[in-house]
């Protein structure tokens, strides 16, 4: 089989050789935007007098035929015709005659694969961006039921101070903010057209670039036909937005594991998202999070492996940028996957409250309480931090915690205690207290849910 582009060749290929630079096994997946693309540029041919009416008739009847194929899995794509751009355009002429061959003029397979990859990512950006937000809504909705419910806060995984159960889950809350603000804000970079910049020069034939960007829906032009066939930065940029994503996930995804633990009994996973051991039959394993922590890794490949591919290169299009597609393909699948899983794991999970209270009592989380009682008292918070871990070790050596002491023995610390230190240890007491911006206090958490209740209902009109 000739190529299409095999008239200044005298030797062909074998056929091992012709597999090893195919594209066509991956992007195939883009034979809905190459289509697209096609009908934009073949209606702008028209509309500037390069094709006549008649052949951009046949073309786009030709296209549609060939989209309504698509949809029904009948095409069937080769090896020998390389990638999905030279595949259309042969299936193209078998179906309407040589005229097929008239669609390329004025662009090339560079501009061509790029506008695909915009047009792609535009779309499964928006869908991401959806999936993101029904996260968030699931994390809201159980968080609205925990505002009470207290659990340890930790750091260096050593218990810290207690706070609302609501209260951690909108911290994953802001970061998934943060990570649909990064995808939106990169829609600016990627709804733009490199659709006529040719292979890297532009073109001799009077098209008319805004007229193609504008049927696709695009928001301008590259404003160099250089930039516009080697630019990948959206691409990167989408990879490190998903990386970011992904180990945001990740990171609740480790809570979610150790809370389900034996050690922790906090949660429960929903049997859907859970399975059990071949050999042991008491297991319950989180392996749908233990997934979701582990594909945070392919994500991370993707970004770094297009990185590397970029590094090196010269202007304008390398053979090495095909390397671009799999990477992209796969993160998308991948980060949608996992945020379809996620949604579905907080909206089943059950929440073991009395256990969370009991481990609120029973650690000495409350610490930080004494010394902030006797700095309000007028005591150097210092000297108040040395007392107050004096009255941690007394308790220890006893085997009792804080709230067990008497009130001699806080006295014998400080004259400043008196009796109303032990409603102040109170676990309920000590988070409820911290009502500073963006704290634990019960109040300020359902502050929060009222802010993240209005971001989700603008948000949800946006995307519709």
């Amino acid at each position: 089989m000739s190529k299409l582009w095999g008239g200044r060749f005298t030797k062909t290929a074998e056929e091992w050789v012709d597999a090893f630079g195919a594209s066509i096994c991956f992007d195939q997946k883009l034979v809905k935007e190459d289509l697209t693309g096609s009908l934009a540029h073949v209606a702008m041919l028209g509309k500037c007098g390069i094709l006549p009416a008649d052949e951009v008739e046949q073309i786009t009847e030709g296209l549609k035929t060939l989209q309504k194929k698509a949809d029904a899995g009948e095409l069937e794509f080769s090896v020998q015709n390389e990638d999905i751009h030279l595949n259309l355009e042969k299936l193209l002429i078998d179906e309407i005659g040589p005229v097929g061959g008239k669609l390329h003029t004025g662009r090339s397979r560079n501009d061509q694969v790029a506008t695909d990859m915009h047009l792609y990512l535009r779309n499964e950006t928006n869908e991401i961006m959806g999936a993101v937000r029904n996260v968030q809504q699931a994390l809201v909705n159980q968080a609205k039921q925990h505002v009470e419910t207290l659990i340890p806060g930790y750091t260096h995984l050593q218990r810290a101070q207690p706070v609302s159960f609501a209260h951690h889950l909108l911290a994953y809350f802001w970061m998934l903010e943060r990570d649909f603000s990064r995808y939106e804000d990169s829609l600016k970079r990627v709804n733009i057209s490199p659709l006529g910049a040719g292979a890297l020069a532009g073109t001799t034939f009077p098209i008319d670039r805004e007229y193609s960007a504008e049927l696709l829906g695009f928001d301008g032009i590259y404003q160099n036909s250089l930039d516009a066939v080697s630019d990948r930065d959206f691409i990167v940029e989408f990879l490190s937005s998903s990386a970011t994503l992904m180990m945001h996930l990740s990171r609740l995804c480790e809570e979610l594991i150790l809370w389900s633990s034996q050690e922790f009994q906090f949660i429960e996973m929903d049997d859907s998202f859970a399975t059990g051991s071949s050999i042991m039959p008491q297991k319950k394993n989180p392996d749908m999070a233990e997934l979701i922590r582990g594909k945070t890794g392919r994500v991370y490949g993707s970004l770094f492996s297009l990185l590397t591919v970029l590094k090196g290169l010269p202007l304008a299009y390398n053979k090495d940028m095909q390397e671009d597609k799999e990477g992209m393909f796969d993160a998308v699948e991948t980060v949608k996957g996992s945020l379809n899983i996620f949604a579905g794991m907080i909206d089943t999970m059950t929440v073991n409250n009395e256990t969370m209270e009991k481990a609120v009592h029973q650690d000495f989380s409350n610490a930080t309480e004494l010394a902030d009682y006797l700095a309000t008292k007028g005591m150097p918070f210092r000297e108040a931090h040395e007392v107050v871990g004096k009255l941690v070790l007394t308790a220890i050596e006893k085997g009792v915690y804080l709230l067990d002491l008497t009130i001699e023995e806080y006295k014998q610390a400080s004259d400043l205690f008196s009796e109303d230190i032990f409603e102040v240890l109170q676990p309920k007491t000590v988070v409820a207290r911290r009502n500073s911006a963006g704290g634990t206090g019960f109040e300020q958490v359902k502050l929060a849910l009222t802010k993240a209740d209005k971001i989700l209902q603008v948000k949800e009109e946006t995307l519709a």
